[in-house]
């Protein structure tokens, strides 16, 4: 029997990484919100590595706080070792990585959502949605329960007609042992969406009481190092050791002679797996010659003898899991806790999404996170609080919030997969982005708080400190520029000690600072530092001397990218009409229905020849009246709207 039971502003399916900032972001906005989730007691689960972070997945979680999220305090919260990767890299790829405490993780986000005024938690499962004409209007669950929005966030993560395999064995099912979402599977098909098939997994877990720490390298934590959110400062703490081992020549025998039960070649699995994140069966077939891989036994939580072996993730039977394991040195008398297993589950194919994550073909409603083919926790939140933005723009019928790839990683992500769709689970890397110098992790505030507080997604608390440290670099840049160090020999003796070579002439300290071999806190002993700076903001003005030029030059390339971002394309344009097109170039671009000529010309099959006729078709209808090039329509090119319209908060 259906009934009525509840009507919201918008509706978020789903309580992993992407629903919970979903949720979040559309109550914050003033949104009357519903999250609904299979299991209350799993919100923000971690059913693979408890790890944020890394390169490009660190950038995207600077980015989630910049706009206001939750993923990076959260992160603080729980967080039991962090490190700085890439240090001896340049800046755009310097990323920080946290281990955290699984459990607390999860404790801590669900007091974050059951706290949020304007936002209810409830458990149930959707099986259906409700859909008239060509806008959402809700849900129905399994007990028949209808709950109307005019707004819906999907963000079933892995659960779509999920299937777990491991060696002959295959049932329905989904992580932790939790119900395969089959039913809205289903209505997604009927409302015409085309659907994929994936395939992830996750390697065994172990007992830390059986296993030989003596036989591994510990892997420590970084002692002073910032923390993931702006609002966190920096962390000062004692950090658990991660252990470092690897696989042997028995290892591989042990796998290679199980091949044949494996349901990866054994050809039981149908989805694409990750080609970033390989089993360990994978691994032994693709890289024959490699004598060893690295694995990483990491700690799962502080209350806990759970032990997370990475780099072993496998659908091999149990058997044979736990005789590779006892073939790692330090491994020999472990028993495991959980085995590893394959997942199979369906995606939407994200090129039926806009650019703001709302399907082109269903007004209303959004998708967010593993079902638009990605894969990590970093992706999934950093699509959650984009769609969960737009949602409550589109109830406030105010214009969505559009990232650029200019902008941000996550303008690179979502660009990514609307245009050019993903045949494989989608990853971000830092190689991705084609201005990541000019989207480093550090400054991730100073591009995107002004777009979030102009929405209404920062807090006042949070503003202040923004406007406080973009005035403080300024500040110091301009006072770098205009302040002189003179040619003296305590000048020179100071700059013999660093290696450097001595001044010729007076010369102004930005072009001390610019010297690869000094750093700001070296100022200090000439006493030209500020010492009133943060931390954090002697490092972003560091980063913005000593790469000016760089960052000069990639201005001017983003400059030119913007324009094409700008010039924008009617979205009722029909592609056969325009004369000059290649046959592909008309079917792809029909297909994926750009919002402007820059993103025309990413979609794949469309050529620069395309673009020229493309330009010279839109500049034929320019002239006759029917279209304008304005930066609104929801651009998100910076220096436009910023895809926010006069209808911004």
């Amino acid at each position: 029997m259906e009934y009525t039971a509840g009507k919201y502003d918008v509706i978020v399916v789903g309580g992993g990484h992407a629903g919970c900032e979903a949720a979040l972001a559309a109550a914050r906005l003033g949104c009357r919100t519903l999250m609904l989730t299979l299991n209350i007691d799993f919100v923000a689960l971690m059913p693979c590595n408890p790890a944020v972070g890394g390169p490009g997945k660190g950038h995207l979680v600077r980015e989630i706080d910049a706009l206001g999220g939750e993923m990076g305090l959260n992160t603080d919260r729980a967080a039991i070792q962090v490190r700085v990767l890439n240090t001896r890299k340049g800046p755009a790829v310097r990323a920080l990585r946290a281990q955290t405490d699984k459990r607390l993780y999860q404790e801590s986000m669900r007091r974050v959502v059951e706290s949020e005024p304007l936002l209810d938690l409830k458990q149930a499962m959707v099986e259906r949605l409700l859909i008239e004409g060509d806008a959402v209007r809700g849900v129905v669950t399994r007990t028949g329960a209808r709950l109307y929005a005019p707004a819906v966030v999907i963000t079933t993560g892995t659960y779509l007609r999920s299937r777990i395999l491991v060696g002959e064995t295959s049932y329905d099912g989904a992580p932790n042992g939790q119900f395969p979402a089959v039913s809205l599977a289903a209505s997604l098909r009927e409302a015409g969406f085309e659907v994929g098939r994936f395939k992830t997994g996750t390697p065994p877990r172990v007992d830390r009481r059986t296993v030989d720490f003596s036989r591994m390298s510990p892997q420590h934590g970084d002692v002073d190092v910032p923390c993931f959110s702006f609002m966190s400062g920096v962390r000062k703490q004692v950090q658990v050791p991660c252990w470092l081992t690897y696989t042997s020549p028995r290892t591989h025998e042990i796998i290679r002679e199980n091949l044949d039960r494996s349901p990866l070649y054994a050809g039981i699995i149908e989805g694409t797996g990750p080609r970033y994140c390989p089993s360990i069966e994978d691994k032994v077939v693709r890289f024959a010659d490699r004598e060893r891989h690295q694995v990483f036994v990491e700690p799962e939580g502080l209350r806990t003898n759970e032990l997370y072996v990475q780099g072993m993730s496998t659908s091999l039977p149990e058997d044979v899991q736990l005789a590779m394991l006892r073939s790692l040195p330090g491994l020999e008398k472990v028993e495991i806790v959980r085995y590893g297993y394959a997942i199979e589950y369906d995606y939407v194919v994200p090129t039926q999404l806009k650019p703001s994550l709302e399907t082109k073909a269903v007004a209303g409603l959004f998708l967010a996170g593993q079902i638009n083919g990605t894969s990590g926790y970093e992706e999934a939140g950093a699509q959650g609080i984009v769609a969960g933005i737009n949602a409550a723009q589109f109830v406030r019928e105010r214009e969505p919030l559009v990232i650029s790839r200019s902008e941000g990683y996550i303008g690179v992500l979502i660009d990514d997969l609307v245009t050019k769709g993903t045949r494989e689970p989608y990853r971000i890397f830092t190689s991705r982005a084609e201005y990541r110098l000019a989207l480093r992790q550090d400054n991730a505030d100073l591009r995107l708080t002004e777009r979030a507080h102009q929405i209404g997604l920062v807090s006042g608390e949070r503003y202040e400190r923004f406007v406080r440290k973009r005035e403080q670099v300024q500040a110091e840049l301009e006072r770098l520029e205009r302040t002189v160090v003179p040619v003296s020999a305590r000048v020179q003796d100071w700059l013999a000690s660093r290696g450097s070579a001595p001044l010729s002439r007076p010369s102004r300290l930005a072009e001390v600072l610019r010297r690869p071999e000094i750093r700001y806190r070296d100022l200090a002993a000439l006493g030209l530092e500020n010492p009133e700076l943060p931390a954090d903001v002697a490092a972003e003005i560091e980063n913005q001397v000593k790469y000016a030029g760089y960052l000069e030059k990639q201005s001017a390339q983003i400059s030119r990218f913007e324009k094409m971002e700008a010039r924008r394309i009617p979205p009722d344009l029909d592609y056969r009409e325009v004369r000059g097109l290649s046959n592909e170039a008309a079917e792809k671009l029909a297909a994926v229905k750009p919002v402007s000529v820059g993103q025309a010309g990413r979609i794949s099959g469309v050529s620069p020849a395309d673009i020229a006729v493309l330009l010279v078709h839109l500049e034929k209808r320019r002239r006759m009246g029917e279209v304008s090039h304005g930066p609104g329509n929801g651009s998100g090119a910076p220096g436009g709207s910023g895809g926010l319209g006069s209808g911004a908060g």
